[in-house]
Order: C-alpha cells, then sequence, then structure tokens
C-alpha cells in the first residue's frame, strides 16, 4: 500500500494514512489502500479493533480536489460517468467501514472535513484532540457531500448537520463533544493513547457480541442509513455537473475567491 502503513499492537490495529504533504485528502489511490488495509485486519483474528489516524498535522482535508479537477476538464458525457465513479468509490469504502465487524476508532488531531468528516464519523468512536476541528463545507466550494450529510445526520441528527452543511463553519473539539460526535478531547501528545484505549475498551466483550452489536447499530437501528449514503453518492456526482461546482473546483485550485455563475 503506498499511503496507509498498518501496524498491530496487541489486539489493536493502527492504519495510519501517509499524505501529510496533501493533509490526507483523499486522492484514489488512498481510498484504495484504506479498503485494502481493512481487508487485511478484517482477516487477522488477532485484532479485535482498529485505530484509524492521519499523519503530520491533520486527520483527513476531504477530497482531493485535484482530481476532480482533472473529471471536470474531461468533455461531459465523459465526466459524468467519471463523476459517478469517484463518488461510488468513496461511498464503498464508507460502507465497507459501517458493516466492517470489529469496531474502528478515529485518532482525529487536526482538520476533519468534507469526506475527511465522513470518513471520522464512518467509525464508530472519534477521540478528538484539543486542536481538533470538524466541518462539513462542500457548499462552500459549489459540491453536495450527500454521504458526509448522510453520515452526520445519523450520527448527530438534523438539527446538527443542517447548521454545519449549510453554514460551512466548522466546530472545534469542545463543540464537537458537546454535540455528542466526539469523546472529550484530549491533548495531541495523548491521542494514541487515549485512541488505543477506547479501541481496547470496545474489545472487552467477547467477539461476537461486539460484532453483533455493530451490526444492530449500523444496519438495524441505521436501517436507511446504507439506502442513504447510495442516494448521497448519486447526488453529489450530479451536483458536479454544474457550472458552480466547476467554479468552486477552479477557485479552490487556483485558490482565488469564487465568482459564482
Amino acid at each position: 500500500m503506498q499511503y496507509v502503513d498498518v501496524k498491530i499492537h496487541e489486539n489493536v490495529a493502527t492504519l495510519l494514512m501517509d499524505r501529510a504533504g496533501m493533509r490526507n485528502s483523499l486522492n484514489p489511490q488512498l481510498i484504495d489502500d484504506l479498503k485494502t488495509a481493512f481487508s487485511d485486519v478484517h482477516q487477522e483474528k488477532r485484532v479485535r479493533a482498529v485505530v484509524l489516524a492521519g499523519s503530520g498535522e491533520h486527520f483527513c482535508a476531504g477530497i482531493d480536489l485535484r482530481v476532480f479537477g482533472e473529471i471536470a476538464a474531461l468533455p461531459t458525457e465523459e465526466a459524468l460517468g467519471q463523476w459517478h465513479a469517484a463518488w461510488w468509490h468513496l461511498t464503498e469504502l464508507f460502507e465497507q467501514m459501517l458493516r466492517f465487524p470489529k469496531p474502528i476508532v478515529a485518532a482525529v488531531d487536526g482538520s476533519a472535513i468534507g469526506a475527511g468528516l465522513g470518513l471520522a464519523l464512518a467509525c464508530d468512536i472519534i477521540v478528538p484532540s484539543t486542536r481538533a476541528h470538524l466541518g462539513a463545507g462542500a457548499v462552500r466550494v459549489g459540491l453536495v457531500g450527500g454521504a458526509t450529510a448522510a453520515l452526520l445526520t445519523f450520527r448527530a441528527g438534523g438539527a446538527t448537520a443542517s447548521r454545519m452543511l449549510l453554514t460551512s463553519e466548522s466546530v472545534d473539539a469542545d463543540e464537537a463533544y458537546r454535540l455528542n460526535l466526539t469523546i472529550a478531547p484530549v491533548s495531541s501528545e495523548h491521542i494514541w493513547i487515549a485512541a488505543k484505549d477506547a479501541a481496547q475498551k470496545c474489545s472487552h466483550g467477547p467477539y461476537e457480541a461486539v460484532q453483533a452489536t455493530k451490526r444492530l447499530l449500523n444496519e438495524s437501528i441505521g436501517e436507511t442509513l446504507m439506502t442513504q449514503l447510495t442516494a448521497g453518492a448519486a447526488d453529489s456526482a450530479t451536483a458536479c455537473t454544474t457550472e458552480s461546482a466547476a467554479e468552486g473546483i477552479r477557485s479552490f485550485l487556483d485558490k482565488r475567491v469564487p465568482k459564482w455563475p
């Protein structure tokens, strides 16, 4: 794997996203690497829980918009298929994590933005550092974060999702804790210890009971979540075909203020 390092200590596997220079933004290779890593630790019998973290100063800054810029430059008919493929590729990762039979703990140090927030929300527990901030800022660049919207609504409820999605305002670690999105913040120096501790607590019960409880939460109580993720991916792909999305992507890459049509 090019962008994910996997380490196993005792009964906890750590998956470390390693694109620090791009704030661990999600390109197709990183998404594939995460899928492979989760498949590998799924098969590892000694692993009872997983910690997902990002290298460098950020957890994940969302989709790598350079990839979206390349798609936006394609002819319209070809681009539409690529938009659907890109969003479905990401959604498959989220579904894999939600169906993953072992608890996943996100160690969020720094930013978890857009699809990066979705990645954290696809985990079962979020452990933030005191300098963490969580945001769903797709509309700010003319996009629709459908999968993140579904996960945020599932985890935090409609009011919080509306506020974060429509205003694009991030919440800091204390506010995320108040909203029950995370456990209590810890210092950056202690986030690995806290995340591993949370993961180990999840592994105290018998494997069958933990697996059944996670399935109950994500697939029974959250019975519409998978459908919402699929619909969200389709809505996100369609939104990418608009002039606003094209301008939002271009302006982000050009590092300028967008001029909305």
